[in-house]
């Protein structure tokens, strides 16, 4: 097609934006050459009466393309795999004299050049990588072809004609929107840039709507299921809004190295009024608080409803929403939760902690911060913008950290450079390089204004990164995807290219954590129960001849899991007397009192820990996080566990606090059980008990999950879910 006659600028001819899937152009459905001769009528020529697309979820079209459990009743196709197309004419087609051929359009304005305008050719035979028509059966009035899309193509919703050519021009079929056709990647395409070639890994990470995040602490993993939901009713049309509102052009839309950059600035509303708006600051007045969400649907449509930013969200609802967003067009996609995250401000491989010289933290320069754990997002692609061995799993990070080329996005970065140190390829490495292998440098700044570095920590930092694993609800222990142990000469190579790549790193550590302290120092905080009193034994070990003391110092912090801390609610200083080659034990009592006012959404408390050596001057310093239990709500089901049949969901919670608690909100939601309900209760005393009971009637069998989150001012992120197994009606 040509690109139309519009206004000139400077010389040449300029064409509108072709950025929205959403808009559309009609196209002619008669482009006439010259006159048309008296007396000829172009109906009387081969004219197409219906189409038939085999859309049906039990058609084959929709089973050989794993489309078939999209809730939508359009024909929904991955590409560069053949599906079938059968066209009805008023009469026998005779390819001796009659000449066809499809039309796919994307788009307000479509150009063959830039694949919005699609002209599909009647073949004898599929060429590699291009689109093609086979006839494989004429019959009476009808036609049936085998079409095969381009592995190229670009992703999103085509309207599609047919166009019949006569001597004096072409004959098309007007618009209708039942023949529309969605066209996704497809992972099971070997020419595809996001094939992969395990079936149960295919599986998993393109066909599962239902997940698993981990949260809570290195040494205390929780875990929360995760409503994906990409073939609920009305999600794909969403997603392909979140890049319309973006603005991104349609023609760079088959590519996945693309598509990942923009969804990765536009799942957070931060500079671009994308889907969800995060907060950190335990205010959600005009939304709903983060760990109230149990899925994504939700969130997409109401984006997609309002056109207004969704609120709100923290690390794991970015990420949840990123990966419905590539399961849903076809990119295989997984959660990853790294613990001790760090949030390096100026990316230069150290998290600096400064101390006063008492030893006590220096809140004013200590500007880096260490998240207890951070989920992010990876995607599986080709990278042929960088050389060969870098794609596969890519880094895609949709949480507002900072900025990148102007925007609030991270990624795709390849797991692969991150591992081996190589920042220099795009995009962001150096950021998630610092994430997993940042040092803990503990730096003493004097009141001579010099600073002295007193203590590194190497293994602190990317402690342990997680994903789901295949085929099930457990961990599968990806860490050395990212980093060679620590010690090997493959990790010092790492950071040595990553350091030659320009990655900084201001401060010369070498050696100084491998010298040798007379005294050490460890401690541990008692595991906790919200509301009810705990320990914390700090132990210091002598391994000398000497007699030493020591002034230690506990801080005990309410932070957010983001290792930003709102207030102190504890401090206490210690005297300590160790006597020759042996250890001595001090103990802490933390009373519930001193941090239950102030408590915040994840429960997450945190202790530094540092002690000055009186007879050497040296420091020795230590912080660890603890994640209090939080009760769980019980659920129970009551009721044949059948397709079709009526079925009762109990919601129950007993107030383990000694305060009553107001305006209470459930979520209830259960994917393929039942839609999304909330409910609020006014109050609940202490030691009272709520209960709630919903009628549900499951419409998909196999196993499937209810969730329930629990949120009210004095207690968030509870939560309950139970494992459901639903028969096939009979």
């Amino acid at each position: 097609m040509s690109e139309g006659t519009g206004p000139a600028f400077s010389g040449r001819r300029a064409v509108p934006p072709n950025n929205s899937n959403a808009e559309e152009d009609e196209l002619p459905t008669m482009e006439i050459v010259g006159l048309l001769p008296r007396g000829v009528q172009l109906q009387d020529y081969l004219n197409v009466t219906d189409v038939h697309l085999f859309k049906d979820s039990w058609d084959s079209n929709k089973v050989e393309h794993h489309t078939d459990r999209y809730d939508n009743k359009k024909l929904i196709v991955r590409r560069g795999q053949p599906y079938y197309v059968q066209i009805d004419f008023n009469r026998p087609y005779d390819p001796k004299r009659d000449i066809f051929r499809l039309e796919y359009i994307i788009g307000r304005y479509p150009q063959e050049n830039k694949g919005t305008y699609i002209t599909v050719p009647i073949v004898s035979e599929f060429q590699s990588g291009k689109w093609g028509a086979k006839i494989i059966l004429k019959e009476n009035h009808s036609v049936r072809l085998s079409v095969q899309s381009s592995p190229k193509c670009i992703v999103g919703k085509f309207r599609m004609y047919v166009a019949i050519w006569t001597p004096y021009g072409v004959i098309r079929t007007t618009r209708n929107p039942a023949t529309d056709t969605y066209i996704l990647f497809n992972p099971w395409c070997e020419e595809d840039a996001v094939y992969l070639d395990n079936e149960k890994e295919r599986e998993e990470y393109v066909l599962n709507d239902l997940g698993v995040i981990f949260h809570g602490n290195f040494d205390d993993i929780k875990t929360r299921s995760w409503n994906y939901g990409q073939f609920e009713n009305g999600i794909l049309d969403a997603c392909l809004y979140v890049m319309d509102k973006a603005e991104m052009d349609l023609s760079g839309r088959g590519n996945p190295v693309k598509i990942s950059r923009v969804a990765s600035a536009m799942i957070n509303a931060k500079d671009d009024q994308g889907v969800v708006v995060g907060s950190w600051d335990n205010v959600y007045a005009y939304g709903v608080p983060p760990s109230s969400w149990t899925g994504s649907v939700d969130i997409l449509l109401e984006y997609h409803s309002s056109g207004n930013p969704v609120q709100y969200g923290q690390c794991w609802v970015f990420a949840g929403v990123l990966n419905t967003f590539f399961r849903c067009l076809g990119i295989p996609a997984r959660i990853v939760t790294n613990y001790f995250s760090a949030h390096d401000n100026n990316a230069n491989l150290q998290l600096d902690i400064f101390l006063e010289e008492d030893g006590k933290i220096n809140p004013k320069l200590t500007k880096d911060s260490v998240w207890n754990y951070h989920c992010w997002n990876e995607a599986w692609m080709t990278r042929p913008d960088l050389p060969v061995g870098f794609g596969g799993w890519q880094v895609v990070d949709s949480t507002p950290q900072e900025n990148s080329d102007g925007m609030y996005r991270c990624g795709p970065a390849s797991v692969q450079a991150v591992k081996h140190g190589h920042v220099c390829f795009q995009f962001d490495t150096p950021f998630v390089f610092a994430e997993v292998n940042s040092d803990l440098v503990y730096i003493t700044a004097k009141k001579d204004a010099t600073h002295l570095v007193e203590a590194v920590d190497k293994t602190h930092i990317g402690k342990l990164i997680l994903t789901k694993e295949i085929g099930g609800d457990g961990k599968q222990d990806i860490t050395e995807n990212y980093k060679f142990q620590e010690g090997k000469e493959e990790e010092r190579l790492a950071l040595e290219t990553a350091l030659m790549y320009g990655a900084k790193k201001p401060l010369d550590t070498e050696g100084i954590h491998q010298f040798k302290a007379d005294i050490d120092m460890d401690f541990e905080v008692e595991k906790a129960v919200l509301g009810k009193d705990f320990k914390v034994s700090i132990t210091f070990r002598n391994s000398t001849s000497r007699r030493y003391t020591a002034t230690a110092y506990l801080s005990g912090n309410i932070v957010f899991y983001t290792g930003v801390a709102k207030s102190e609610f504890k401090n206490q200083t210690l005297d300590v007397k160790v006597e020759p080659y042996s250890f001595t034990n001090e103990v802490v009592q933390i009373k519930a009192g001193e941090y239950m006012g102030q408590l915040l959404e994840q429960a997450a408390l945190h202790f530094f820990v540092s002690a000055r050596i009186n007879e050497t001057g040296k420091v020795l310093a230590m912080q660890k996080s603890t994640v209090l239990h939080i009760p769980t709500v019980n659920l129970k089901v009551r009721g044949q566990k059948v397709v079709g049949s009526d079925m009762v969901v109990t919601v129950e919670f007993t107030n383990p606090l000694k305060e009553t608690l107001y305006n209470i909100w459930i979520h209830l939601d259960g994917p393929g059980v039942m839609k999304p309900i909330r409910k609020m209760f006014r109050e609940l005393p202490p030691n009272s008990t709520l209960t709630w009971e919903e009628v549900c009637r499951p419409w998909v069998a196999g196993s499937r999950k209810v969730m329930a989150t629990l949120n009210c001012n004095a207690l968030r992120h509870v939560y309950g879910e139970l494992e459901l197994e639903i028969k096939r009606r009979p």
